[in-house]
Formats: structure tokens, C-alpha cells, sequence
């Protein structure tokens, strides 16, 4: 494997950003903290320059996780924390080992369940010479155990087992996507996506204008059940013979190259399979025992991506308007009528209401997801070599972010972070509004999911750390999501974008202006949603 300059800037900076936290004494982070922020470094560096493609950095994620911050790794495995039982002095006063306290003065209280927690208390009195302090502490008792040595790499890290981190490759939220997928696949092989594009088309009429806003539509709506680059793949072959309808240097065409990509990306918002950083969302949500339906999702977001499509629609026909009058449409497709085609209607118009209706039966999306894997599988309606084409790579690439995400919250890091920042003094609207432009900005550079995977966790430990009344950890996340699936800028910011340019149909620059106002605009609509929508239904 032959690598670029860049790719070898990134892999000497990623291996220098995992070895400096090992290096040095960082205030504040314990061992387990410096090891979380040395992979964190290290993913964050490869996954922008893609020094090796970004799904194996997300398994290499996986695997220093388990090696490193894991029960059974190489540093914790077989450890157990050397714990004291408090000698009674007088009432709530007790005889603890001076390497017991803390330099601020807080001893590490093991519970029941193995956790340690970290409690205040305050000194009497010390007795060097026999290794004793004197602390007052209400919340010990004669059978209470403390750790009795604070250095001591469990002193303030409970390890997660190894599974949890190896669990993310079949997290419910990735079995969501695969049923995506399955859908996805099935859908192109038997042409279900170009049929509905066909009806869907139909009362957009002749005007080039009108010609864009069904395009978007259809394309916003399948990109809300199937991948938007596979959307973007099958719809761009859609428009090319309506473009050679127009006339050359007519400003249409590039309106009409850019109006899939767009769409694509702004669709994929509607739904929790629509797009990777809804996943990243729901799965920190999950995280916290909150849970958003299937159905419910599409409430919070379904009104947001009308507005933006409409948005979107308006800034491609103030850059880019038509000199051609008319367009003719023929898209050339019928219904399969084959017993696997039958089959497939039936799975998708199932695996459809069942997700949307997930409120009214209970049954969870991530199970529903489970019916068109099995089904569709089942039934040969997908074959082996179909299972083999399904992008197995993003699944991963999830996987990778959850699982940073884990060890992020463990060990205590993404609460460094924040403390380092000091988001807790900060408006709710300022709050938002950072978290919106760091979600755009990053995704413009770098993939929509690393960004949800690297900015999630934050949003969410700044929530939780937040002072500020009225404040919304739900929203927050949100907005980071939706903000991240806003990208479209640059060729390199989404896929569908990389797509449209393959055509040649548009530049750099044209993309860049309209996908900037489309990306701004989108920040302040959906800060607006933050602040009025949102926390009505929460």
C-alpha cells in the first residue's frame, strides 16, 4: 500500500497524538483517561486524513479498547483495588489510611457494585507517623470499603468488560441500519426505488423549477429508508436524461446536478435509518436510558427537513435559474411481477408501518429492523452475493464511534473536555448554537458519522454538567445530529456530494456556494427548532 503525503502526516500525527497522553502528566485525567485520550487523539487524526480507511480505524478503536480499557486487557486484567474499612473515632468521624485521601480531599468509596465514587470529606486530624487520617464522612458506616491506595489505576476507573466494547458491532442501532440496508439492496435489485421515482415524478409537470422540487422529494424520501449514497447512485442516472433535454451553459443543469446531493443528505435526517449521525444519536441516548421511537423521530425531524428541502429548493433556483422552458420526463420501468418482487413489496410496506407505528404497538425499531433481515434472506429475495454488496462498512464505522463513546464516558474524559472549555456558564442558545456550527464545520471535513461519533459524547457530558435552567440533553444531541448531516460544501463532505461531482456537471465552487447558504441557514433553522420546537415535545 502506497500512502500520499497527507496520509503519511496523518499517520505519524495520529501515532504521536496516542503517544503523548502516555507521556505526560495531564491534571485531572487519571491512567484510564489518558489511555481513552490517547485512542480518541489517534481516531480523531486517522479518520480525517485517512492514513488507513476510516472503518478499520474504528476497529482498530475497538480492539485498543478492549486491550487497554477493558476488565480482561493487558492493564487491568487480573487488578483488584487494595480497599481499608474505616476505623470508628466518635460519631461520623473515622480512622481512614492517609494514601486513602485525595489531594482535595475526597476519599473513593466502593459500592456494592464494584463502582467507586468519589466523596468529599473533611479532615480532623492526620497522624503521619502511623499512616492515619481523621476525616468526618456522614455517609460511612462500620462496614463501608474505600480504596486504600488513590494512585492505584482502579482507584478511579471501574473497567468496562471487554464485551461491551466488542458489543457495538451488533448494538441494537447497527441492526436498525442493516435492516436499512436489506430494504436498500432489495430495493435497487428488483428496481422498487426507480418504480417509485416513476409515480412519484409524475405531478411535478414540465417546468424545470418544478421539475428540481420532485426530484428533491423523491429523492428526500428514499434516502429517508435507504442509504443516501445509494439514493444519490440510482438518482443521478435518473437526471442525466433530463439534462441533455437542456440547453448547454443553461444554469438548470447545474441546478439539477445539485438538487440530488442535496436532497439526499437533507432526507436522511427524517429517519433514525436515514442517515449514521441519527444513529450516533439515539445509540448516547440509549446509553442514558432514553429512548426515541421510530415514529417519534419523524415528528422531531420530519417538519425540520420539509423546511430545509424547501430552503434548499429556493437557493438552487436563485443560483442556478432556467433559460429552458420545458423538460420531458421518461423514466422507462415497470413493477417486477416475480414472486421475490411480491415478496419484497410485502417486507418493505410491513417493515415500513411497523416502524412508524412503533408507538402504538410497542414493538422497538431495532426488532422491527430484524423483519426484512430475516425475511428478505429468508425468502432468497436477498442472495448471498446481495448480503456481500451491502456497505458492511458503515456498519463499523458506527460501530467505532459507539464504542469511543463508551470509553469516553468511563473513564471520565469527555467530562474533562468540557470542564477544560467551561460550557456550564453559557446561554442555552449559545450552547446551541456552538455545538450547530461545530457539527457543520467538522462534517464539511471530515464524515457526517466521525463527526456525530466525536461531537455526541460531548454535547452529552456538557448537558449533564450544565448549570444552566431549561436545558435539554435530548436537544442538545439533536442539534449536533441534525447539524452534522448539513454538510454539503465540499466534493469530500458526503458521499452524494463526492457522487455529483463524479458527473462533471458541477465545480467545486458552485457546490461551495450554495451548499454554504443551505448549511447557515440550516444551523439557524434548526437553533430555531432547538429553542421552540424541541423542548415542547420534551
Amino acid at each position: 500500500m502506497t500512502l500520499n503525503k497527507v496520509q503519511i502526516t496523518g499517520l505519524v500525527a495520529g501515532g504521536i497524538g496516542f503517544v503523548v497522553p502516555l507521556l505526560i502528566n495531564i491534571p485531572g485525567l487519571a491512567l484510564a483517561g489518558s489511555l481513552a485520550l490517547s485512542i480518541f487523539l489517534m481516531a480523531a487524526v486517522f479518520w480525517m486524513f485517512e492514513p488507513i480507511p476510516i472503518y478499520a480505524t474504528s476497529l482498530l478503536v475497538i480492539l485498543l479498547q478492549i486491550l487497554l480499557l477493558s476488565g480482561q486487557g493487558l492493564i487491568y486484567s487480573g487488578k483488584k483495588l487494595p480497599t481499608a474499612t474505616p476505623e470508628s473515632v466518635e460519631s461520623q468521624q473515622w480512622n481512614v489510611p492517609s494514601r486513602a485521601l485525595t489531594a482535595d480531599g475526597k476519599l473513593y468509596l466502593l459500592r456494592d457494585d464494584g463502582e467507586t465514587v468519589a466523596r468529599e470529606v473533611e479532615v480532623i486530624a492526620r497522624d503521619e507517623e502511623a499512616g492515619m487520617v481523621t476525616v468526618e464522612a456522614p455517609f460511612l458506616y462500620s462496614e463501608s470499603r474505600v480504596a486504600a491506595d488513590v494512585t492505584h489505576p482502579l482507584a478511579e476507573f471501574n473497567p468496562n468488560p471487554y464485551s461491551d466494547f466488542m458489543g457495538t458491532l451488533a448494538d441494537p442501532i447497527i441492526i436498525l441500519f442493516l435492516g436499512g440496508f436489506s430494504l436498500a439492496g432489495a430495493a435497487v435489485k428488483y428496481k422498487l426505488d426507480r418504480n417509485l421515482t416513476r409515480i412519484l415524478l409524475a405531478p411535478f409537470g414540465k417546468r424545470p423549477g418544478f421539475i428540481i422540487m420532485g426530484l428533491m422529494s423523491v429523492t428526500a424520501l428514499l434516502s429517508a429508508f435507504m442509504s443516501n449514497t445509494a439514493t444519490t447512485a440510482m438518482m443521478m442516472t435518473v437526471i442525466i436524461p433530463i439534462i441533455a433535454q437542456t440547453q448547454k451553459g443553461d444554469p438548470v443543469r447545474i441546478g439539477l446536478a445539485l438538487s440530488i446531493p442535496f436532497a439526499a443528505n437533507i432526507g436522511g435526517i427524517a429517519t433514525p435509518i436515514g442517515t449514521p449521525p441519527n444513529a450516533i444519536v439515539l445509540a448516547n441516548l440509549a446509553q442514558q436510558g432514553i429512548s426515541i421511537s421510530f415514529g417519534y423521530w419523524m415528528v422531531l425531524a420530519l417538519p425540520l427537513v420539509l423546511i430545509m428541502l424547501l430552503v434548499a429548493w429556493a437557493v438552487l433556483n436563485w443560483f442556478f435559474p432556467a433559460n429552458t422552458e420545458s423538460i420531458e420526463l421518461e423514466i422507462k420501468e415497470h413493477f417486477r411481477t416475480s414472486s421475490k418482487a411480491y415478496i419484497l413489496y410485502g417486507i418493505f410496506l410491513l417493515t415500513v408501518l411497523l416502524w412508524i407505528t412503533s408507538s402504538l404497538h410497542g414493538i422497538s425499531s431495532t426488532i422491527v429492523a430484524l423483519i426484512p433481515v430475516v425475511g428478505l434472506t429468508l425468502t432468497q429475495v436477498l442472495e448471498k452475493e446481495d448480503i456481500r454488496e451491502l456497505p458492511w462498512e458503515v456498519l463499523w464505522l458506527m460501530a467505532g464511534g459507539i464504542s469511543l463513546g463508551i470509553s469516553m464516558e468511563n473513564t471520565g474524559l469527555a467530562s474533562w473536555m468540557i470542564q477544560q472549555i467551561g460550557w456550564g456558564a453559557m446561554s442555552v442558545t449559545v450552547l446551541f448554537l456552538i455545538f450547530g456550527i461545530v457539527g457543520l464545520v467538522l462534517s464539511n471535513f471530515i464524515s457526517n458519522t466521525v463527526t456525530a461519533s466525536l461531537v455526541v459524547p460531548l454535547a452529552m457530558t456538557t448537558a449533564m454538567s450544565s448549570a444552566t435552567s431549561g436545558f435539554s440533553m435530548i436537544v442538545l444531541v439533536l442539534v449536533v445530529g441534525v447539524s452534522a448531516s448539513l454538510a454539503m460544501v465540499l466534493p469530500i463532505s458526503t458521499p452524494p456530494n463526492a457522487i455529483a461531482m463524479s458527473t462533471e456537471m458541477v465545480t467545486t465552487r458552485q457546490m461551495a456556494k450554495a451548499g454554504t447558504v443551505i448549511g447557515i441557514v440550516g444551523v439557524v433553522v434548526t437553533l430555531g427548532y432547538a429553542l421552540f420546537y424541541w423542548p415542547i415535545l420534551f
